[in-house]
């Protein structure tokens, strides 16, 4: 049970934190509201009316973040490697060049489909 001891105390400074930061936020923020801060901020563009169904997406635009996700996941796969690269040895470099490679044979074809070029 002590092993988990540091793991609650961080969780309770975690929630202490995001507790503080909206109190704090709340009573130091400005109270003078109009219609334009109501208002959905669209960099400069001015907002257009949504359909009533809300609207569709081009699927561009889950394609880019899965696409994000695929190339996050490969950098989460490679920081624990890195970190016991001497301990895995010659088994550990030929797998993680296969990783490596996989990785690149998909982003190479997601390139020639014009997956990465916006319009």
């Amino acid at each position: 049970m002590n092993l988990y001891v540091p793991i609650a105390v961080l969780a309770l400074i975690a929630f202490g934190f995001a507790m503080f930061s909206l109190v704090a936020s709340t009573l130091a923020g400005p109270k003078r509201f109009n219609r334009a801060k109501s208002e959905a901020y669209e960099c400069g563009i001015e907002p257009t009316p949504q359909p009533v169904g809300g609207g569709r997406f081009p699927v561009k635009y889950y394609l880019t973040a899965m696409l994000f996700i695929v190339f996050d996941i490969e950098i989460i796969f490679l920081y624990p490697w890195a970190v016991t690269f001497d301990a895995l040895g010659i088994f550990g470099l030929v797998e993680m060049v296969l990783f490596i490679v996989a990785v690149l044979v998909a982003y190479l074809y997601v390139w020639r489909r014009g997956g990465l070029e916006w319009e």
